[in-house]
């Protein structure tokens, strides 16, 4: 890395590092956004749900953020298929960043990571699920048989025994707390 863009990054405020190159996908309900990111990922677009700023928040409480260099083959990507989003903006130009859907917590031995009101927790010696908890969607019970007692990196697709908000929200949980223990 150059030494110019080291000191850079060093000053710049991290939400502005953040936010420049980057825009939303603003949609009107949960499962809009749920498809639009499926969709976008099969197209090997770079995109994750996150919950937009409620300065620009209009429809649900999920946009799509992408790279805003990718802007025009999304949105031919997303008039094919068929969907509309309520709009499409900059976050160049908006005070606030997108909010992370995921928190974590370390409990030592364990890692719980929470995305909405869906909880994994993952023992860091061995890997394994210990506890799946939250939601109120009816695969919840189907997912946490699927899942527990599993080791993170050798479970099921999410999206192959899943369907629901619940769901969806379980795999952003797990894919963080896989991203968290593979850097350890």
């Amino acid at each position: 890395m150059r030494l110019l863009e080291r000191i850079k990054k060093t000053f710049i405020p991290k939400e502005e590092v953040f936010e420049k190159g980057k825009g939303l996908i603003i949609l009107n309900e949960v499962s809009e956004a749920m498809q639009v990111e499926r969709i976008l990922k099969s197209f090997d677009y770079e995109v994750r749900g996150v919950a937009p700023p409620p300065e620009i928040r209009k429809g649900c409480d999920l946009a799509v953020e992408f790279n805003l260099v990718d802007q025009l083959g999304i949105e031919r990507v997303l008039k094919r298929s068929g969907l509309a989003p309520l709009d499409i903006i900059s976050l160049d130009n908006i005070s606030q960043r997108p909010l992370d859907i995921t928190k974590e917590k370390d409990f030592g031995r364990y890692l719980m990571v929470t995305a909405a009101n869906m909880k994994i927790t993952v023992d860091k010696e061995s890997g394994v699920i210990v506890n799946i908890s939250g939601g109120g969607c009816p695969d919840v019970p189907h997912l946490t048989i699927s899942l527990w007692g599993k080791k993170l990196n050798e479970t099921e697709d999410i999206d192959e025994i899943g369907y629901s908000l619940c769901a969806y929200m379980l795999k952003k949980a797990y894919q963080r707390a896989l991203d968290i223990l593979n850097r350890h």
